[in-house]
């Protein structure tokens, strides 16, 4: 057992960004990186979004943060946390290598998993074609095909930005009418060259070994295939926030982020940030501004001071 004043568990944008401000802050955090560390960026290609770099790997990126805050005395421990106890303190947190540690202060930055249609080529394709984030890459495909897979939300958000780029979009959606909002359906409807293909799904992705070519689409009322030539394919059937670990100990929203206040939690000491908790921008450089912002707040209640502001 061990034990830390400031215990993170995560390796994204917002757990390394709070590992960054806490070592600063002389904190000494402790961060449990996972099994898989770095976060959903590992799986990228060119980052042209991240203030202050024009284009910057995905992989080299997060390699760059992870440095940063261990240059300034962040120390990761491998393995993922398989239990907590947040009911009284310290609290416990257990990991996959049998490691036991106690902290003072707890920061949660454990991500969202992006839904998959796990189906043939999805994986070999995963960064070079399949994606679930039409804002990262969407000018990657400027004047070629793409399609975007779900009729919510989501999916109406990245066909009405993917229209600035190409007038190429196509939606599949499985059931026979669109279940996003009166107004996000209204503002896609309007759109000309956005077809629509109902009662349908994607049951395989193509491509020629670098990147994305096609897409074998199924309409699921008369199973009848087609194959459809795009560069891009947006998946947007939803992201599943990682809290299993904390559905008993802490307040969740109806759709499973943790609820906060700020970056306070139910549990006094306890902060949740990045896309853990939230369900609107799911953007690497807002989960890095909320790290900021818990690392601060973890500094605050460790020096017995008032996180109400005034």
């Amino acid at each position: 057992m061990r034990h830390t004043q400031l215990a993170i568990i995560g390796s994204g944008p917002a757990a390394l960004t709070a590992a960054l401000y806490a070592a600063r802050a002389q904190l000494k955090p402790l961060v449990i990186e996972g099994t898989k560390p770095g976060g959903q960026l590992m799986g990228t290609t060119a980052v042209e979004n991240w203030i202050g770099d024009i284009s910057v790997q995905g992989p080299e990126l997060m390699q760059r943060m992870r440095a940063h805050a261990e240059h300034f005395g962040a120390e990761f421990v491998g393995g993922d946390a398989t239990r907590v106890q947040l009911t009284q303190k310290p609290f416990t947190i257990e990991t996959t290598y049998g490691e036991t540690i106690t902290c003072d202060a707890l920061i949660i930055a454990t991500g969202s998993t992006p839904r998959r249609l796990n189906c043939a080529g999805e994986t070999e394709y995963w960064g070079r074609g399949v994606t679930t984030c039409a804002v990262c890459d969407g000018a990657f495909y400027k004047n070629l095909p793409v399609v975007i897979i779900g009729g919510g939300d989501t999916a109406m958000e990245d066909a009405s930005f993917m229209a600035r780029f190409t007038k190429d979009i196509q939606i599949i959606h499985i059931k026979d009418a669109l279940t996003a909002s009166k107004p996000m359906q209204e503002r896609v409807l309007k759109i000309p060259f956005v077809k629509i293909k109902y009662n349908a799904t994607v049951t395989a992705f193509h491509g020629n070994g670098e990147h994305l070519t096609g897409v074998t689409a199924k309409d699921i009322i008369t199973g009848e295939e087609s194959i459809l030539t795009v560069s891009a394919a947006f998946l947007a059937i939803g992201q599943s926030p990682n809290t299993a670990l904390f559905k008993d100990q802490l307040e969740l929203t109806s759709y499973g982020l943790i609820q906060t206040s700020g970056t306070r939690t139910s549990i006094p000491g306890v902060f949740a940030v990045g896309d853990v908790v939230d369900s609107r921008y799911k953007q690497a450089i807002v989960a890095a501004g909320s790290g900021c912002m818990a690392a601060l707040d973890a500094e605050r209640y460790l020096g017995g001071n008032s996180l109400d502001g005034e």
